[in-house]
């Protein structure tokens, strides 16, 4: 992801964990924030060291950082995601990261409304 699609500094987690509404499943849980004056979505990522040592915690941030590059398109601009994984995200592939973030997805309705997804294609 390009440097401007990330959230890295302190005060502005701390501005989405306060400000922002939050909504999580057992693997993950997602902060938003709108900010009408962006023109991308920016995501911010928390693995904590309880997840795993460092190899871990890498490859469960490459992974949210996949599907969020893949669903890029069908998510909301102008909002600030931040995203803190929980311990069973740890053991999960690929397709089980994405199925779970999905699911967030689309509790939070934070998909635009009429973009049909491959996965759903795929699945019919």
């Amino acid at each position: 992801m390009k440097k401007k699609n990330r959230i890295k500094k302190n005060e502005d987690f701390q501005k989405v964990f306060k400000q922002g509404k939050s909504m999580a499943n057992r693997q993950f849980v997602i902060y938003m924030l709108n900010q009408p004056e962006e023109k991308e979505f920016r995501l911010g990522l928390s693995v904590s060291k309880k997840i795993g040592n460092a190899v871990t915690r890498n490859r469960v941030k490459r992974l949210v950082r996949q599907v969020f590059l893949e669903e890029k398109d069908s998510l909301k601009t102008g909002m600030d995601y931040i995203v803190i994984a929980r311990k069973p995200a740890s053991e999960m592939d690929y397709h089980e990261v994405k199925s779970s973030l999905l699911h967030l997805f689309r509790k939070t309705k934070i998909l635009k409304p009429g973009v049909r997804r491959e996965s759903a294609i795929k699945n019919t």
